[in-house]
């Protein structure tokens, strides 16, 4: 199991930093720049949790610490990360920007709620209580992304499908969000999430080219 989900890790790492990259390096538009960004910022956060968590498999080494920082980390980057979906939304369709002080205020509501020590980031001891709490803003903001992409999923052939690979990827999030902490083998629904995440950045990918 340690073999084929540390590789799972790595090739996903590599293939977002990569075509992160790829995309800044061929769009040089607005478009193209969220788009990029995004994936850099989604690639670079999950990376300060996956490398510890690869390197925890190999190496005699108390990694909590580590992997708790990883794990603050990785959920501040998942919440730019759908604040830029959201920007991107906008370039994408000239909507006006009604939204975009609630988009803002959930953001900075969930990065605040996942900075309280009473997460328990860097112990084995997580908060079930703590982990709803700071997952409530990052949800209604998931479900805003999807209905929001939903309701244009027509307009763009390349973005026709983002709304349900968001869908998806909360799906498979909420259950090892919420109850990881007292079923672990919940944990590996973050396989088919980041399955998701890879098919959104080849739609990226599609979409600059």
């Amino acid at each position: 199991m340690k073999y084929g989900e540390s590789t799972f890790d790595i090739i996903y790492l590599v293939f977002a930093i990569t075509m992160g990259c790829l995309i800044l390096k061929k769009r040089k538009d607005d478009i193209g720049k969220l788009m990029g960004y995004a994936v850099l910022v989604l690639g670079c956060g999950d990376a300060f949790h996956l490398i510890p968590r690869v390197l925890n498999y190999f190496v005699d080494f108390d990694f909590t610490a580590l992997l708790g920082f990883g794990k603050l980390v990785t959920s501040v980057t998942m919440t730019v990360f759908y604040v830029l979906m959201y920007e991107l939304w906008l370039k994408l369709y000239s909507y006006d920007k009604k939204l975009r002080p609630l988009v803002y205020a959930l953001c900075a509501v969930r990065i605040v709620l996942c900075l309280f020590p009473q997460n328990n980031w860097f112990s084995n001891e997580s908060s079930v209580l703590w982990g709803v709490l700071r997952n409530i803003p990052f949800i209604i903001l998931g479900v805003l992304i999807i209905v929001l992409y939903y309701k244009k999923k027509d307009s763009i052939a390349n973005f026709r499908n983002v709304w349900l690979l968001v869908a998806l990827s909360f799906l498979f999030y909420i259950p090892v969000a919420f109850f990881a902490s007292v079923v672990p083998m919940l944990g590996m629904l973050m396989l088919p999430k980041t399955v998701c995440y890879m098919i959104l950045i080849w739609t990226f990918w599609k979409q600059a080219f």
